[in-house]
């Protein structure tokens, strides 16, 4: 079985102020859940049970909604838990923080454009940040539970960052102030996780 569910890697309360921590047990544990079970139920007995999630998303347009749906929810929260941690206010160093500069001018304009992208994000998605196939850095968004590593996304890459904005990720705390919550959000960017993800998918 190529698939399995992670554990959350910090506690639930470990962003706090910033996400609170009835906001994470319930969007870990019953949403992302949720996605898993049913994308679970959606490739029992097929192909798909042992295929990667990477091969799955390449042809996504041919395979069934659920799989689509639910197959994005638990690979997209994956992505969202792990470029976030508890050692809050972390900044980009090194490398990374020169490519950032080099390709949007600074840290600010980046985060401008980013923020942009995920604000106006129509209804429910997310806001990455991707590795193109050229090794180019890009900002793109997608609807509901989609990615950048499917076939029918209209910017495709490898994800290094991503922000949640379905209400569920942050209505708690900050009701409709949908820009409020991304303000708070980068005070909980693992940036060092985001280097590392950078990395990897060059080396791909």
């Amino acid at each position: 079985m190529s698939h399995t569910f992670p554990e959350l890697p910090y506690d639930y309360d470990a962003l706090e102020p910033y996400i609170d921590a009835k906001t994470m047990d319930v969007h870990y544990n019953k949403h992302h859940r949720t996605y898993y079970d049913k994308f679970m139920a959606a490739i029992k007995g097929t192909q798909l049970e042992d295929q990667p999630i990477e091969e799955i998303f390449a042809s996504i347009s041919t395979q069934p909604p659920a799989v689509r749906n639910h197959g994005g929810g638990y690979y997209n929260h994956i992505v969202y838990w792990n470029c976030m941690s508890p050692e809050k206010g972390k900044q980009p160093t090194g490398d990374f923080a020169n490519l950032l500069n080099a390709k949007f001018g600074d840290l600010e304009t980046f985060k401008q454009q980013f923020a942009d992208a995920a604000i106006n994000t129509f209804g429910s998605g997310f806001a990455w940040l991707v590795v193109k196939d050229d090794g180019e850095l890009a900002i793109t968004s997608t609807g509901n539970q989609d990615n950048p590593l499917m076939d029918i996304a209209p910017v495709k890459g490898e994800p290094i960052l991503a922000l949640d904005v379905w209400e569920h990720a942050y209505y708690l705390t900050y009701q409709n102030r949908r820009p409020d919550y991304i303000d708070a959000w980068w005070h909980v960017v693992d940036w060092d996780a985001v280097a590392s993800s950078h990395q990897k998918a060059l080396a791909a």
